[in-house]
C-alpha cells in the first residue's frame, strides 16, 4: 500500500473549477483550473450548466493526478469547497439536472422576497430560525422557483425522485458514483446557507420547509464539515478508491484555511464577491447591524463553531465587468497597472450594485452607479474607483462587525485571487486604517477543504497542528492620514444613498 502523501482539494467556484494537491505541510504541489460559462437569460438572472461544471471538475482532477509524478494511490483524502447558495436540482435515477444551476448572484426571486418581507413577523422569524435574512441570495427561494416553474418537478420532488444540492452536494454525489450509489450529503456550512436549516439544531427546519413548499425528501443529509462521506469508485475521475472527507462552503473554507480557530479572528476573501467572516465561537449570536449568522465549521456531529459574515455580492466581478463588457483592459491583473497611473479616482465613486446591495444594507432594489463624473475622468480613474469600491464595501462590513462584536478589528487576514494586487491591498489598509495581512499560501479556500479532509482521515491530528502551518507573506500598513480616510469614506456613503432604492 502506497504511503499517503497528499490531500486533493476540489474548489468549485463561481467562474471556474480547480483541483489543488497539497502535501502534509499544507504546501500546494500541483493545480489545474478551468473556467465555465456564465449564462445570463434575463437582466439580473445568472445560471450555470451543472453538467459543464461536473465535466470541468473531472478534467481538472485528471490533470493534477497525472502531473508532476503524483499518483492516485498517494492521495489520502479529498476535500470539496464550493460556491455557496448556487442551486441544482437533478433526477436521482439519471443524474440529469431538471434546470440550469441558479447562481447565488441571481435575482429572479426578488419579487417573491419583497412580498415575503411584507408578511408580519417573518423578517425576525427567518433571522431567529436560520441566522439569515429574506433575500434572493440564498438557496431556499431558488429551489422554490424551480419547483414552481419547471413542469413536473414538484411531483417528483415529493416522491424523492429529484434531489437538491448546493454545488458541494452535486459534486460529491457525482464524485462518489452518481446514479450508481452516489452519496447525497451536505455539510453544516452549506446547509446554513439554504434558509432551510435551523441554526441552533443544525437540522432541516420544518417551518421553513413548509413555508417555501420544499419537500424534505429532496434535501441531502447534513453532516459535519470534516467527515468521511463516501469514496470515489475505481472507475471514476481519480481512478482509485479515495475517501471524500471534507466539505466546506468557500468562505468558511477560507476561514478554516486561514487558521481562524479562535473567537475574534477574522478573514476577508477577495473573489467574485467579498466575504468577511469573524469567528464568534460555539453560540450563534444574531447581528443587529446587517450581518449574517452562519456556521463557520463543524468537526463533530451536532456541534458547530459559528461566524458573523458580511457578504458583498460584487467586487472581483466588477473588475471582470470592466474587462469583458467595457473592454478597458485584457486581463484582470492589468487593473493594478492602470489604476496606479493616477494618484486618485478623480472624485468619482463606483457603486457596483449589479445584484442589489448585500451586507450591511440588504437592498434588493439598489443598482450600479458611477457618480461624480466630469470630462476630466479617464478610464484609469474608473478602474481605480472600481478597486476603491472593493475597499469601501469591506469597510462597511468591518464597521458592522465592530458594532456587533464590540471588539475593534486590529488586523485583517486576506486571501483570494485579488490579494496578489499590491495596490489594492495597500488601498484596503488605508481605507480600513488597520494592517492587512497576506499569508504565504494564498489558496486558503482550497487549503481549508484539504485540512478538513485530512483531519477526518487522520493525516492531521488537530487544529493546533494546522495553525502552525500558517505564515505571513506580506503585511500592508495603513499609510493614509485619518482625515483624508474619513473624507473619502463620507463620499462613498453619499454614493451608496444614490444607488439605493433605484428600482
Amino acid at each position: 500500500m502506497s504511503e499517503k502523501k497528499y490531500v486533493v482539494a476540489i474548489d468549485q467556484g463561481t467562474t471556474s473549477s480547480r483541483a489543488i494537491v497539497f502535501d502534509l505541510e499544507g504546501t500546494p504541489k500541483n493545480s489545474h483550473q478551468m473556467e465555465h460559462e456564465q449564462i445570463y437569460p434575463k437582466p439580473g438572472w445568472v445560471e450555470h450548466n451543472p453538467m459543464e461544471i461536473w465535466s470541468r471538475t473531472q478534467d481538472v482532477i485528471r490533470e493534477v493526478v497525472t502531473s508532476n509524478g503524483i499518483v492516485a494511490e498517494e492521495i489520502g483524502a479529498i476535500g470539496i469547497t464550493n460556491q455557496r447558495e448556487t442551486t441544482v436540482v437533478w433526477e436521482k435515477a439519471t443524474g440529469k439536472p431538471v434546470y440550469n444551476a441558479i447562481v447565488w448572484q441571481c435575482m429572479r426571486t426578488q419579487d417573491f422576497c419583497a412580498e415575503w418581507q411584507k408578511k408580519a413577523g417573518w423578517d425576525k422569524k427567518v433571522n431567529d430560525l436560520t441566522g439569515l435574512v429574506i433575500s434572493p441570495y440564498f438557496s431556499g427561494t431558488k429551489i422554490k422557483w424551480i419547483l414552481d416553474n419547471v413542469p413536473g418537478v414538484r411531483a417528483k420532488a415529493e416522491k424523492g425522485e429529484v434531489l437538491f444540492g448546493n454545488i458541494d452536494t452535486w459534486v460529491t454525489w457525482n464524485l462518489t458514483g452518481g446514479p450508481n450509489g452516489g452519496v447525497h450529503v451536505t455539510d453544516v456550512t452549506n446547509a446554513s446557507r439554504t434558509l432551510l436549516m435551523n441554526i441552533e439544531t443544525l437540522k432541516w427546519d420544518k417551518e421553513m420547509m413548509d413555508f417555501l413548499g420544499i419537500p424534505e425528501a429532496m434535501l441531502p443529509a447534513i453532516k459535519p464539515s470534516s467527515y468521511v462521506y463516501g469514496y470515489t469508485p475505481e472507475n471514476g475521475a481519480f481512478g482509485a478508491k479515495i475517501p471524500v472527507a471534507g466539505i466546506l462552503g468557500d468562505q468558511q473554507a477560507a476561514l478554516f484555511g486561514q487558521a481562524c480557530y479562535s473567537p475574534g479572528e477574522a478573514k476577508n476573501t477577495y473573489g467574485t464577491g467579498c466575504f468577511m467572516l469573524l469567528n464568534i465561537g460555539e453560540k450563534p449570536v444574531r447581528s443587529k447591524n446587517g450581518l449574517l449568522t452562519t456556521v463557520a465549521y463543524g468537526l463533530e456531529e451536532g456541534k458547530a463553531v459559528y461566524a458573523l459574515e458580511g457578504s458583498i455580492a460584487i467586487t472581483g466581478a466588477a473588475v471582470q465587468w470592466l474587462r469583458d463588457n467595457l473592454r478597458l483592459f485584457d486581463d484582470a491583473p492589468d487593473s493594478e497597472y492602470f489604476a496606479a497611473k493616477v494618484k486618485d479616482s478623480g472624485g468619482i465613486y463606483f457603486v457596483p450594485a449589479f445584484s442589489g446591495l448585500y451586507a450591511p444594507y440588504w437592498d434588493m432594489s439598489a443598482r450600479g452607479a458611477i457618480l461624480g463624473l466630469t470630462r476630466y475622468i479617464t478610464k484609469e480613474h474608473i478602474i481605480r474607483a472600481t478597486l476603491e469600491s472593493i475597499c469601501y464595501q469591506t469597510r462597511d462590513v468591518q464597521a458592522a462587525m465592530d458594532a456587533d462584536s464590540g471588539v475593534p478589528l486590529k488586523a485583517l487576514k486576506v486571501d483570494g485571487g485579488a490579494v496578489k494586487n499590491n495596490l489594492l491591498m495597500q488601498m484596503q489598509a488605508d481605507v480600513l486604517g488597520v494592517p492587512v495581512v497576506r499569508p504565504v499560501v494564498n489558496e486558503t479556500t482550497a487549503l481549508g477543504a484539504a485540512y478538513a479532509a485530512g483531519l477526518a482521515t487522520g493525516l492531521w491530528t488537530s487544529t493546533e497542528e494546522l495553525r502552525k502551518h500558517w505564515k505571513v507573506d506580506k503585511e500592508f500598513g495603513a499609510a493614509m492620514a485619518a482625515d483624508k480616510r474619513e473624507e473619502m469614506y463620507k463620499g462613498w456613503k453619499k454614493a451608496i444613498e444614490k444607488a439605493k432604492g433605484w428600482l
